[in-house]
C-alpha cells in the first residue's frame, strides 16, 4: 500500500484498500494510455517515412503508369518492410487503443463507485466529516477526483 494512503487518518483498512485499488487501476490506465498515444506517433512517423521513400523511390521515376509503379514497388524490398511495418503499426495502435479504453473503464467505474458509495466508506460522524481530506489527498497525489461520478 503507498504511503499517503496508508497514513490516512478517519479511513478504515476496507477503505484503504479500495483507494489503494483505484489508485493502481489510475496507474494502469495512465500506463496503457501513454502506450497508446507512443503507438501513434510511431506508426504516424513510419507512415510518414514510407510515403517519402516511396515517392522519392517509386513515385518520381514511375508515375507515367500505375502499373511500371506497382511492380517496382513489388521488387523493392523496402517498400515492402516499410510497409509491413506500418501496417503492423496500425494493428497494434488499434489493439492499444481497446486495451486503453478497457483500463479506462475498469477506473472510472471504481472511481465512480467510490464517489457513490461514499456514505458507506466513512459511515461515523467524525470519518464522515474528515473524508473530504482524503479526497483532497487523492487529488493532489494522484491526480483522482472522487467529488463526483463523473469524469
Amino acid at each position: 500500500m503507498d504511503s499517503p494512503i496508508r497514513e490516512l487518518e478517519h479511513t478504515d483498512e476496507a477503505t484503504k484498500q479500495v483507494l489503494e485499488n483505484v489508485r493502481k487501476k489510475k496507474g494502469k490506465f495512465d500506463k496503457a494510455e501513454k502506450l497508446h498515444y507512443l503507438s501513434i506517433y510511431s506508426t504516424l512517423l513510419m507512415a510518414a517515412v514510407f510515403f517519402c521513400y516511396f515517392y522519392f523511390a517509386i513515385a518520381k521515376y514511375y508515375s507515367y503508369s500505375f502499373f511500371a509503379m506497382f511492380s517496382a514497388s513489388l521488387n523493392d524490398s523496402v517498400i515492402i518492410f516499410l510497409m509491413a511495418i506500418t501496417i503492423i503499426g496500425y494493428g497494434s495502435m488499434n489493439i492499444l487503443k481497446q486495451q486503453k479504453d478497457k483500463k479506462e473503464k475498469e477506473y472510472q467505474e471504481l472511481r465512480a463507485e467510490i464517489a457513490d458509495r461514499s456514505k458507506d466508506f466513512w459511515k461515523k460522524e467524525e470519518e464522515w466529516k474528515n473524508r473530504h481530506i482524503v479526497f483532497a489527498m487523492m487529488k493532489k497525489n494522484y491526480d483522482i477526483n472522487l467529488y463526483h461520478e463523473k469524469k
